[in-house]
């Protein structure tokens, strides 16, 4: 129904409101010599209405068109801008027209309607007609129809994202309740929760999405139903896991990622998520106390200080990122492959399968994941012995070449960042908002290796640049280069690490001489 609530355009959006009314209008009289009854009326949909309504600046606009298709309406939008009339009314330059895309339908990817894309006057708009869906037993993608804006609002996963704003009248328009939900930052679905996830269990993750973002709570007459069991069943094996990657990866990138992960752990929607749909899950130690991963990674970097853990490990908004999909992912850290089932040396272990079939996590996310499982027990066995004082790990050379291995496979300082998540979820029941005794002194190992580390001046270690490469290693000592090349490579920087003022080579040479029989060197 229309509201009494009118929307403050910026310059930009008036421009393109006038330049839409327009068009529809000239798509009126062209349709009035052949019939046709109905004017076409636009809306602002969705999204856009939300964060204007809320304050928050947005560029990107879905325009919904009533009478015909989205890429009928840019088509006509397209040609009417090429009209000198046009131009010389709306101010349009030749750079405020955009490429017209063409966005094909693609049920199996939840894109259930084909939309047409361009960017006009440095907006980002997005043609789409208005529709209902029917959706059946056999499958969740839905039967599109044209349909009202009632019934459009109607089929969206909240109501505070079926708003409109119609441009015709200047008005917002709110069928299902989402003004005063917006009020009481309360997320609602339009239609009876259980049948909305039904027809699309992926609903559940885009309200946890919105909830986290805006600082929402969810109604709890919606939220009861996010945890049923058909439906995360169905999220679990119907839903493309490239839309549940998506969907997790604008939580984790959001500014509210622990909150995400609050809501995906009291709604149990865990498993659904986070494990292989090709295969039964195992049994999870560590879920129970998942919450202490993620809500010691809040408390890391909320505290953050001059080198304090999170400001040495954690230092870009990648390595965030990469932070809490490791929180995520932190009760399946110590799972391992099923013992004497032969697997190949590239194989990735289970927290690697979960990550990249199960949320489709990008090559480089994935790697960094399966390299912090591999070296996991490594990175704690060195923090133990700096706490022990033992001698090896004052060695130079020793850290500095784990170090450097642990980073060949991904960042390393995320590995350990790693180590310290799944450490705390094995030491400790809980985390408290408030700092304890118990979270004090788990957190000082952790700070006093890293110190430690500092004090190797090891931090670096992967970055050093080797004084002697291959082809010259081989000139030193006269033969070719062969299978042992890599191995004397590493003693020669085991050398430079103990010997980090040298800049002649020969020391380094006469290291690897001394062990050409352990190397294997033909000389």
């Amino acid at each position: 129904m229309a509201t009494d609530i009118k929307l403050e355009l910026s310059d930009k959006e008036q421009q393109l409101r006038g330049l839409l009314l327009d068009v529809a209008r000239s798509i009126d009289e062209s349709a009035a010599g052949q019939g046709s009854a109905e004017p076409v009326t636009l809306r602002w949909a969705g999204g856009w209405v939300r964060d204007r309504l809320l304050g928050i600046e947005s560029h990107d606009i879905d325009v919904a068109i009533n009478t015909m298709t989205g890429i009928h309406f840019a088509q006509h939008m397209r040609d009417y801008c090429e009209t000198p009339a046009a131009k010389a009314k709306h101010g349009i330059a030749e750079k405020d027209v955009g490429n017209l895309h063409h966005v094909a339908s693609n049920p199996e990817k939840s894109k259930h309607l084909e939309t047409a894309m361009v960017r006009m006057f440095g907006l980002d708009l997005d043609f789409v007609n208005l529709r209902k869906e029917t959706y059946t037993d056999q499958s969740r993608n839905p039967q599109m129809e044209f349909g009202t804006a009632e019934e459009d609002a109607l089929r969206r996963d909240a109501t505070i994202n079926a708003l409109f704003y119609n441009l015709n009248k200047d008005i917002v328009e709110d069928f299902t309740g989402g003004v005063p939900d917006m009020a009481a930052k309360l997320i609602k679905t339009p239609l009876e929760p259980l049948q909305t996830f039904t027809d699309d269990p992926l609903r559940i993750l885009r309200l946890v999405r919105f909830a986290s973002r805006l600082e929402f709570s969810i109604d709890p007459s919606t939220e009861k139903f996010m945890g049923d069991s058909k439906v995360l069943d169905a999220l679990r094996v119907k839903i493309s896991r490239e839309r549940v990657g998506i969907e997790l990866e604008k939580m984790l990138q959001g500014k509210h990622p622990a909150q995400a992960l609050r809501f995906i752990n009291r709604l149990g929607l865990y498993r659904a998520i986070f494990s292989d749909p090709e295969q039964e899950p195992p049994e999870l130690i560590l879920l129970p106390r998942w919450a202490v991963a993620y809500e010691c990674l809040d408390s890391l970097i909320k505290q953050q200080t001059p080198q304090s853990i999170a400001d040495l490990l954690i230092r870009t908004d990648e390595a965030s990122y990469t932070a809490w999909n490791l929180a995520a992912v932190a009760p399946w850290m110590i799972i391992q492959d099923p013992p004497n089932v032969p697997r190949k040396a590239s194989h990735p272990p289970p927290v690697g399968v979960v990550a990249r079939n199960g949320f489709k996590a990008p090559n480089r996310l994935a790697d960094v994941i399966g390299a912090a499982h591999r070296h996991r027990e490594e990175i704690l066995k060195l923090k133990l012995a700096v706490k022990a004082g033992e001698a090896w790990a004052k060695e130079r050379d020793t850290v500095g070449m784990m170090i450097r291995r642990w980073d060949h496979f991904g960042s390393w300082k995320l590995q350990v960042l790693n180590a310290l998540l799944v450490d705390a979820m094995e030491q400790l029941e809980e985390w408290k908002e408030q700092s304890t005794k118990e979270q004090d002194d788990f957190l000082r190992d952790w700070q006093n290796l890293l110190d430690h580390l500092i004090e190797l001046d090891v931090v670096d270690a992967p970055n050093i640049k080797r004084l002697v490469d291959g082809r010259a290693l081989s000139k030193a000592l006269g033969i070719k280069p062969g299978v042992w090349t890599g191995k004397a490579l590493d003693v020669c920087m085991g050398w430079q690490l103990r010997n980090p003022n040298e800049t002649d080579i020969a020391g380094a040479v006469e290291e690897v001489r001394k062990k050409k029989d352990e190397l294997g060197i033909p000389i």
